[in-house]
């Protein structure tokens, strides 16, 4: 029976909730929670924030871990105390062998991806950005290797053109709950068939999807088509944003994040990086093959606004977009 597995689930941002509340909805016996240390806010790092998963478990009576190392031989005691049959990850960090290798049932974990594809840290963001018109939800079994167990069960979900990186976040954040929920049920019952990842390798390459930094999340207007620029924009929406430098008139520059644009394919003789306004309502960016309208964005110290708000504020005749590193205008 569910009440007699014991489990131990471990998770960190709001992805990782859904799946908790259903277990604990449904009965199953969770005996305790691991996950990140509290994180330091403020412009002083003068106060602690327990992440969403620490919050919701305390806030459900359940023993929480929270060790700063995985090997630490305190946390490994305190982990064998709690006895558990199978332990769940979900939006965790890497395991070592001695930690995931730790239950009789072994441990296993939900990715956002259609495994082998987007293995990594941030398989949302790429499959959007990447223009993927499918992603999905993969549990697999831990092995020594990040994201190659072998695969449990997957289900694919489509990505709407228009999605952002937010949408199919939260869409997959709900059906990874049900999903959690059915591989917990087919290993208890010892009906879990777990397939080598090689067995659902295709022609297709390989698309990894490592941990995204500030420098990955600036646009290279140059280098990238409007579509291209389009998928990019959208697939860091909301989080963590996509930024580009704002050349004034006056000489002056401003880091600007854009959240929600739409595209426009047709020929263009402006340089890429112009800026087209009517002052009002509508700012346009050009690009080698169109433009991309933007309706959504941020300046640096701001809050996130729309274009007819940004053009209330700022006046931008002559102003243009453009990498960071570039010199001048560009023109050049």
């Amino acid at each position: 029976m569910k009440s007699d597995l014991r489990i131990v689930y471990m998770g960190t941002p709001d992805f990782a909730v859904p799946a908790l509340n259903r277990l604990l909805t449904q009965n199953y016996n969770v005996v305790g929670v691991v996950t990140t240390p509290d994180r330091a806010i403020g412009r002083h790092h003068e106060a602690l924030q327990a992440c969403p998963v620490k919050q919701f478990a305390e806030a459900h009576g359940l023993p929480v871990l929270q060790p700063e190392k995985l090997r630490d031989e305190s946390f490994l005691a305190d982990l064998r105390a709690l006895k558990a049959d199978l332990q769940v990850v979900v939006a965790f960090r890497m395991l070592p062998e001695v930690v995931w290798d730790m239950p009789r049932l072994g441990t296993f974990n939900l990715h956002a991806a259609l495994l082998p594809q987007y293995r990594g840290a941030a398989p949302i963001n790429w499959a959007v950005i990447n223009g993927e018109s499918e992603t999905g939800l993969t549990t697999f079994f831990l092995d020594h290797q990040i994201d190659t167990g072998r695969i449990i069960l997957q289900e694919r979900v489509p990505i709407g053109e228009n999605d952002t990186a937010g949408d199919v976040h939260d869409r997959l954040m709900m059906l990874g709950a049900d999903m959690v929920q059915r591989t917990i049920d087919l290993i208890a019952l010892g009906q879990a068939t777990a397939t080598p990842q090689e067995q659902f390798l295709t022609d297709e390459p390989l698309h990894p999807a490592p941990k995204i930094f500030h420098e990955t999340c600036q646009i290279h207007w140059n280098s990238l088509t409007t579509r291209r620029a389009y998928d990019f924009i959208r697939g860091l929406s909301p989080y963590p944003a996509a930024w580009t430098t704002l050349h004034l008139p006056a000489g002056t520059e401003q880091t600007v994040k854009i959240f929600r644009t739409s595209c426009h394919i047709q020929p263009q003789t402006l340089p890429v990086g112009t800026l087209i306004t009517d002052n009002k309502s509508h700012l346009r960016v050009v690009l080698s093959d169109g433009y991309l309208s933007i309706h959504e964005l941020q300046l640096a110290g701001k809050k996130r606004m729309s274009t007819a708000d940004f053009l209330r504020g700022t006046r931008i005749e002559g102003a243009f977009f453009t990498d960071k590193t570039a010199l001048s205008s560009p023109q050049q």
